[in-house]
């Protein structure tokens, strides 16, 4: 495939990669990779087997890495790149560059520097995950990786329970059970959905309250790449007046069981607590 090599101007060209699917990349982020006088990537052999697959040639160009632990010997030779005239192309390992991948030093500095920064935008897993979630997308707040230690971890959570957007978290499968766990306790039950391997071949997405999420991960684990999405938090706490109300009307049409879910999920409120309350209704109007 003969790719359009384009002459750009001296600066910084930030390039989403694919987050799975080879064929999501965007036909300018491979004419820039094709132009630009320098490359550099945050993981040198996988951008090298995609520009294979597509058929970029390097051209005699050496791929530099640059990563969290590059230094900043690195980043000092791709400005000295741009300030004698070249344009600099940085792709991030998978997605957009700068979302939970290194960069940030990078584009900071050349901005300070003056100089041209731009981007060919793509894939992101943050946001596909937020289209296929089924949760309120109006406003949203990407919260990365949580901390490891569960302590660390539930302090985070206290910090994040009133954003008033929906929560999106990457997660590693070996965490995510117990990462769950602590979101239904400090959250509270909110609807969620786990977005696995986004665009490849075993692609999932799970959508239920935090506590059956994790319940359901229990029984059965997975591996790959994972997004988790969490509703906000509810503005109005439910009054025992209206919870009462709401599952008296549930009951109609419902069994105790079904009335529960349906009225534990509308308001976001633990199983069984709502449960409880729905058997002693359904006894008193017995």
């Amino acid at each position: 495939m003969n790719h359009l090599k384009v002459r750009l101007q001296p600066g910084l060209y930030f390039v989403a990669t694919p987050i799975g699917t080879a064929r999501d990349i965007t036909l300018r982020a491979l004419d820039v990779l094709a132009s630009a006088d320098v490359i550099a990537a945050e993981d040198t052999r996988s951008l090298r087997k995609l520009l294979e697959i597509h058929g970029v040639p390097l051209e005699g160009r050496n791929v530099i890495a640059y990563h969290d632990h590059s230094g900043a010997g690195t980043r000092a030779r791709l400005l000295e790149a741009i300030a004698a005239g070249q344009s600099v192309a940085y792709a991030s390992e998978a997605g957009m560059p700068l979302i939970a991948d290194p960069g940030y030093d990078l584009s900071r500095a050349a901005s300070e520097a003056g100089h041209l920064v731009t981007c060919a935008p793509g894939a992101s897993a943050a946001i596909t995950a937020l289209t296929l979630a089924g949760l309120p997308t109006d406003a949203f707040f990407f919260a990365g990786f949580l901390p490891n230690a569960t302590g660390a971890r539930r302090k985070r959570l206290e910090e994040l329970k009133p954003v008033p957007g929906t929560l999106v978290f990457y997660e590693s499968p070996k965490r995510v059970e117990a990462a769950l766990r602590d979101m239904a306790e400090v959250l509270g039950n909110r609807p969620a959905a786990m977005c696995r391997e986004l665009t490849k071949k075993f692609e999932e997405v799970r959508r239920l309250p935090l506590a059956e999420l994790a319940q359901n991960l229990s029984e059965k684990p997975v591996k790959g790449e994972i997004v988790l999405v969490v509703e906000r938090m509810r503005d109005v706490e439910v009054s025992a007046d209206d919870l009462e109300s709401d599952l008296r009307a549930a009951l109609k049409d419902n069994s105790v069981k079904d009335a529960a879910d349906l009225v534990s999920k509308t308001h976001d409120l633990p199983r069984r607590k709502v449960y409880q309350l729905a058997l002693k209704l359904a006894k008193d109007d017995a």
